[in-house]
């Protein structure tokens, strides 16, 4: 049963971007489908995998990516899109059903969420319930599996957990905070998805996973801040505090942004543990037995301060973010361009410059004014924008389709080349471009750091919102330039 033909859809999320290279070393044969390959183009595993290009709302891409393909893992969740979400999940897992259906594959694996009976579910939950009934429904062999929050470095719902704790030293929240969660380590997600690979052919249905630890949602945040050597938290439940209410405030405190937060925060109305253990009859628990909370919790805090994120939630395109790549320049012909070009000749060598360059955004900040570049950010969490908590999945390497704050790594030409596209709201298109070169002076090698932000404005109000930041934009980034070369030099020094 083993060297199967599989199908990752969702390669380029957090569960999904783990996956696949495990049933690779599982002996696998994998095929990722992606509507921006380029965002796979830095991963480790991605030429160990065949990608192809498709958008799994468009019915003919489905059926392309599903050809000769044995099993099919659906990992795609809509969350971070915004809009109407719960629609395009379904369009999406109907049409998987269908092109599986007709292309004869043996089996569908979707992981959905932990729910209970017979309760009307929040739209997150419901919308879950929803895609594993139509992949059920596909008459194609389906497990579901149905897991509540997951912990792992990089997982949402562990970022949500860690910045609500650290943040606040008093805690007031909804009355939901004394539900029961049962919360699972990314490493047991892992191997029931990568054993559902190989099952029988008759097994069917939908199966609840959970890790050991039944637990109240502020145990869970106080379990975090035991593992964190921070005090516990008092810990005050409001019952004014709605779920719109609170995802605001989630929204505002950690990096998670509105998007993902009212989903997130919506699924928390329910008691959301393993009702049944069916699970242990067709995939037995992982050798040494299932990761407890705080071990799990442990192990995520160990790799986080490792630089070592394998994935993360941030790879999820932001709502409303742009998906094409700049244009060249010789596209923009006839088109409204704004643009603020800096250029800075230095003694430090190309390789300190990059180092620096590379390393921009996340705890190394932006090398220009900390305290308007904050409230830019935080106007952007203000109108539900990502803001600047996002940070880098590594500290100090950057491939691309990764996060740094705000932006994405839409192009990167190690020692050459970074660019950088805005996903804040803005009013238009907005990238920021850093080059680093050497040059030859006087019989001497220098190096050349060229540093261009480019806008393309929508309407009036991307005009007017261009012109009214030109000031803010000639002390930010004249000392963005300046400093990051300073940064070279000194570290040139060292």
């Amino acid at each position: 049963m083993n060297g199967r033909r599989i199908l990752v859809t969702g390669a380029t999320g957090y569960v999904g971007g783990r996956l696949a290279p495990r049933l690779v070393d599982a002996g696998h044969e994998v095929r990722v489908l992606a509507r921006d390959p380029g965002r796979l183009r830095g991963a480790s595993w991605a030429d160990s995998v065949e990608i192809v290009r498709g958008d799994l709302e468009v019915q003919d891409d489905v059926h392309r990516a599903v050809a000769g393909v044995d099993v099919v893992f659906h990992l795609v969740h809509a969350m971070a899109g915004g809009g109407d979400f719960a629609r395009a999940e379904l369009v999406q897992a109907q049409h998987v059903a269908t092109a599986a259906k007709a292309a004869g594959v043996q089996r569908i694996v979707y992981l959905s969420g932990l729910h209970p009976e017979g309760e009307e579910l929040s739209k997150h939950l419901a919308s879950r319930v929803a895609v594993g009934d139509a992949l059920l429904a596909s008459g194609v062999p389906t497990i579901a599996f149905e897991a509540g929050i997951v912990i792992g470095s990089g997982s949402a719902s562990f970022e949500m957990i860690r910045h609500l704790t650290e943040v606040l030293p008093y805690m007031p929240a909804p009355r939901w905070v004394r539900n029961f969660v049962q919360p699972i380590a990314v490493r047991d997600v892992l191997h029931y998805l990568v054993e559902a690979a190989t099952v029988p052919d008759e097994v069917h249905g939908a199966f609840d996973i959970g890790g050991p630890d039944v637990l109240r949602y502020g145990q869970v945040m106080n379990g975090y801040a035991v593992e964190a050597g921070l005090p516990q938290r008092p810990i005050a439940p409001l019952p004014v505090l709605t779920p719109w209410l609170a995802s605001q405030w989630v929204n505002l405190v950690t990096p998670v942004p509105r998007a993902i937060a009212i989903p997130l925060i919506g699924s928390l109305l329910h008691d959301c543990v393993v009702e049944e253990h069916r699970i242990d009859e067709v995939i037995p628990p992982p050798a040494g037995g299932l990761m407890s909370y705080r071990e799990a919790v442990r192990l995520a805090l160990a790799r986080e301060q490792a630089g070592d994120i394998e994935s993360s939630w941030r790879s999820a395109s932001a709502a409303g973010a742009p998906s094409d790549p700049l244009p060249s320049d010789p596209a923009w012909s006839g088109s409204t361009v704004y643009e603020d070009a800096r250029e800075r000749t230095t003694s430090a060598p190309p390789e300190a410059v990059w180092e620096v360059v590379e390393a921009i955004g996340g705890d190394h900040g932006w090398y220009s004014v900390p305290l308007l570049w904050s409230l830019r950010g935080i106007a952007d969490r203000l109108v539900g924008g990502v803001g600047l908590r996002r940070g880098r999945r590594d500290p100090a390497v950057l491939r691309e389709g990764d996060t740094v704050d705000w932006w994405r790594v839409e192009r990167i030409e190690r020692g050459r080349l970074l660019r950088l596209r805005a996903e804040m709201k803005v009013p238009g298109r907005a990238w920021i471009e850093f080059r680093v070169e050497p040059i030859q002076n006087g019989g001497g090698e220098r190096t050349r750091y060229s540093q261009r932000a480019i806008f393309l404005p929508s309407g009036l109000a991307g005009r007017l919102y261009w012109w009214s930041l030109v000031p803010a934009h000639q002390v930010i980034f004249e000392v963005m330039a300046a400093r990051i070369v300073a940064a070279a030099e000194a570290k040139a020094a060292e």
